[in-house]
């Protein structure tokens, strides 16, 4: 079944998750919802979804960065970001328990801020502690493109949005993202927009 996705000015989406225990996780109706909301993720299609963008205030996200997402970039822009495929998994009760201070900016938008994006800085390397699905403890050690997506689901979970991160002056549409920005660096970008 396909979830309905929160928008912005929903408070789930700006609330503190709670955690959940072992046998949380364990439960039918945890297992349903990580299988509805990986459903939910391919549908949009998105390559992340946190429980709170389905209404749902627990520590639970799924991540998946699927080939198929990286057909409309070319192959300068998936090295510049860093960006390879990620196979399916679920994250829950996340911490970063260590980055890299050394920063990178890219436009980054949101399932629950449909049709805007915006230049987002992160770290470029993270290292994440978390249960999986089966509440077994999972330590990662994430760079890129796939650091980007755990941080900003990590983000969801404590009630933060990218808009919160984004250079403000950089927040546009998706059309005019598409018409004007795709095919320039983000310096060069941010440059324009001051």
């Amino acid at each position: 079944m396909v979830l309905t996705i929160v928008q912005a000015g929903e408070l789930v989406l700006r609330s503190q998750a709670r955690a959940l225990t072992r046998k949380e996780i364990l439960n039918l109706q945890t297992q349903r919802l990580i299988e509805e909301m990986r459903e939910t993720m391919r549908e949009a299609p998105g390559v992340g979804l946190a429980a709170p963008q389905v209404g749902v205030s627990s520590q639970l996200a799924v991540i998946e960065d699927r080939e198929e997402y990286h057909a409309k970039a070319s192959a300068e822009q998936l090295a510049e970001r860093g960006r390879r495929t990620v196979p399916f998994h679920v994250v829950i009760n996340p911490k970063i328990v260590s980055n890299n201070e050394a920063g990178v900016e890219f436009f980054e938008g949101c399932l629950s801020v449909a049709g805007y994006t915006g230049i987002v800085p992160r770290y470029r390397r993270v290292a994440v502690e978390f249960l999986n699905e089966r509440a077994e403890p999972v330590r990662v050690e994430a760079e890129g493109w796939y650091a980007r997506i755990l941080q900003h689901e990590i983000d969801h979970l404590n009630g933060t949005l990218y808009i919160d991160r984004m250079h403000p002056r950089t927040f546009c549409t998706l059309e005019n993202y598409e018409r004007l920005w795709k095919g320039a660096s983000v310096s060069a970008a941010k440059k324009k927009f001051g």
